[in-house]
């Protein structure tokens, strides 16, 4: 897996947010203290976020360093040793929160599309994400994703056509739409939104790429993945939870997209303490 290109752009951002005109606090602390700390995880997780926790530390001091215990996408159980810092104890404390930050969001993002992974694993079903990422992190969190076992859907507007109801509507039909589309976007995928049988219908007739099943149910969606007969990739969208993805999988859809795994995440309990 590769990492984002703005990763570097992205931990500047979040080190000026957080130190400003400089950290006031850890200004008590003499210059050449230094200080030995572990970053522990308090329950079961998927990790990751170490490149954005490393480059915090090489943008305030490249000094400090960071030995890891685990991997990006590795599985931790609660208690274990993530790594340990050594240097200035007031570059550690000056880069704590944002480095934290990244670790914990990140590893909530992965660890929450390993679970829904494993629920399908038994089907060829897989789970992609979707455009509903927290702000400045689009890039981070897709990278999370594929390291909790998940796939990338498009990474924003620009990359793959995402024909909606509005679109639709102003467009004046799913036809014209996709027609349009293969006109000014020659050699981008074109996917469509529908949420009736009859929708399907003109989608499949219009040659769209892939076809979302919005909401439908589940005898809705066995039905769409009969007349498809695997011509059409098919992505199920919508009221997706760890008690309705299997069932869901289970119709011989080709993907379920889940935005929660962005954007409804807990963060992932971790703690850093100075032991010297």
């Amino acid at each position: 897996m590769n990492l984002p290109n703005d990763l570097q752009e992205t931990v500047a951002r979040a080190l000026a947010e957080d130190i400003g005109t400089g950290d006031v606090t850890a200004g008590l602390i003499p210059a050449d203290k230094q200080a030995v700390a572990n970053v522990i995880c308090r329950e079961d997780a998927i990790i990751c976020g170490t490149a954005w926790f490393d480059e915090v530390f090489r943008q305030l001091d490249a000094a400090v360093q960071v030995a890891w215990q685990c991997q990006d996408g590795g599985k931790v159980g609660a208690d274990a040793l993530l790594c340990t810092l050594r240097g200035s104890a007031r570059s550690i404390l000056s880069g704590e929160r944002a480095a934290l930050n990244f670790l914990q969001t990140l590893s909530a993002t992965a660890t929450a599309t390993r679970c829904y992974v494993d629920l399908v694993a038994h089907t060829n079903c897989r789970i992609l994400d979707t455009r509903k990422t927290l702000p400045g992190l689009r890039t981070a969190q897709k990278y999370a994703v594929l390291c909790g076992g998940g796939t990338n859907h498009r990474i924003g507007l620009y990359d793959r056509v995402l024909i909606k109801e509005n679109h639709i509507m102003a467009t004046g039909s799913i036809t014209a739409a996709i027609q349009q589309a293969r006109k000014l976007h020659p050699g981008i995928l074109v996917e469509v939104e529908t949420e009736t049988m009859q929708e399907l219908a003109e989608a499949t007739a219009a040659q769209a790429d892939i076809i979302m099943l919005d909401d439908y149910d589940l005898d809705t969606m066995h039905e769409a993945v009969r007349m498809t007969a695997g011509k059409i990739p098919l992505e199920a969208s919508g009221s997706v939870s760890p008690e309705t993805v299997v069932a869901i999988a289970e119709t011989g859809v080709d993907f379920v997209s889940i935005g929660s795994i962005t954007k409804h995440i807990r963060a992932v309990d971790l703690s850093m303490r100075f032991v010297k």
